[in-house]
């Protein structure tokens, strides 16, 4: 790769600590050790999912992606956890740099991982989250538009982005669309700090992903995803699959059904107690607003992922996927992806004429 472009060092690689600005998203059952110290030592910032991991499995996952890095990296916390405090102790002791949250935390634990030394990251849908963030002391945010996968909201990033970006003064991580130096170029053009990628991270030789289900996603267009309130009560960004147009077609009574089966089997498979589940099920239905068939509902997430990632089983599984689906044609290492979306960025740069002040 050529000399690396000067407008390509922002506050976002400072703060980090990373080579590039580009941000590997934490996505469950995807973003493990082997794929997050990938995108460490290729020079941006891996990302480890923490949601579907026990306490122990994220100690575990923590020391085995030190082992394959000695590069800065991330693990993403769901801010809702019943041991979300124990799980920002962990971190801290173990010398990670970066806690991101998929949800954004309340006042007292953004304090918290501040005050162990913690650089704190929500991703945020809204400005007005932005700002609550902000003024609480976040470090920076994660801004996902309407394009991203997974749970997702209906503000395009080209409109939510520099909402986002006026109201606040702390730096901005742009997600949703994401995938190439072009999108990099115009993420700063619009006053991000980088961008953060989900689907182009998955769709890599190191994602540990199946290749079967790699493949369904490479056959997809761009008319492909679907935003679906059928599999866990809130819009969520899937490839459309037969699977999801049943969940669509069903009735209330059996997705409810298959909800109860499916938190029956998270139960099991995380190990939390039912009083946990109880517990965190109420702060939900407050804090999100939910109806209780809703709650019930969002054990479908980890469970229908799982089969999807990680029994590799496509037809029996939910898939998420941003809109960039449709545009992605390989499967290049994370060093590979790096380099080539800095190159382009660089030239892109160059073209236009112009170093960042």
């Amino acid at each position: 790769m050529k000399t690396l472009h000067p407008a390509l060092k922002t506050r976002a690689t400072e703060l980090f600590g990373v080579d590039y600005p580009v941000v590997q998203t934490g996505m469950g059952w995807v973003s493990g050790a082997r794929l997050t110290s990938a995108t460490a030592n290729a020079g941006g910032l891996g990302i480890l999912a923490s949601a579907t991991m026990t306490y122990d499995e994220l100690s575990a996952a923590i020391a085995e992606t030190k082992s394959r890095t000695t590069k800065p990296f991330g693990v993403n916390l769901r801010a809702d956890a019943p041991d979300a405090a124990q799980r920002v102790d962990l971190l801290a002791r173990e010398g990670v740099r970066v806690a991101s949250f998929a949800l954004a935390p309340k006042q007292d634990l953004i304090k918290r991982c501040k005050d162990q030394g913690l650089i704190v990251v929500p991703s945020i849908g809204a400005r007005r989250h932005a700002e609550k963030v902000a003024g609480w002391g976040a470090d920076a945010v994660i801004v996902q538009g309407g394009e991203g996968g997974g749970h997702t909201g209906q503000v395009p990033t080209t409109v939510l982005l520099p909402q986002v970006v006026d109201a606040v003064d702390i730096p901005v991580v742009a997600a949703g669309g994401f995938f190439d130096g072009r999108g990099l170029v115009a993420a700063l053009a619009y006053g991000a700090e980088g961008i953060a990628m989900g689907t182009r991270f998955l769709l890599t030789s190191d994602s540990a992903v199946s290749t079967q289900v790699k493949d369904v996603y490479l056959s997809k267009g761009v008319n492909d995803t679907v935003v679906t309130r059928e599999v866990d009560g809130v819009p969520h960004r899937v490839l459309r699959t037969e699977l999801v147009e049943e969940l669509e077609k069903s009735r209330a009574v059996s997705r409810l059904t298959r909800a109860a089966r499916n938190a029956l089997a998270f139960q099991k498979l995380s190990g939390t107690p039912w009083s946990s589940f109880v517990r965190e099920g109420l702060a939900m239905r407050k804090s999100a607003e939910l109806s209780l068939s809703q709650v019930v509902m969002s054990a479908n997430t980890p469970m229908l992922l799982k089969a999807a990632m990680v029994d590799g089983r496509p037809d029996l599984g939910i898939m998420s996927s941003g809109q960039v689906v449709g545009v992605l044609e390989d499967l290049p290492s994370c060093d590979e992806l790096l380099s080539r979306i800095m190159t382009e960025a660089s030239a892109v740069l160059e073209r236009l004429g112009g170093a960042r002040a």
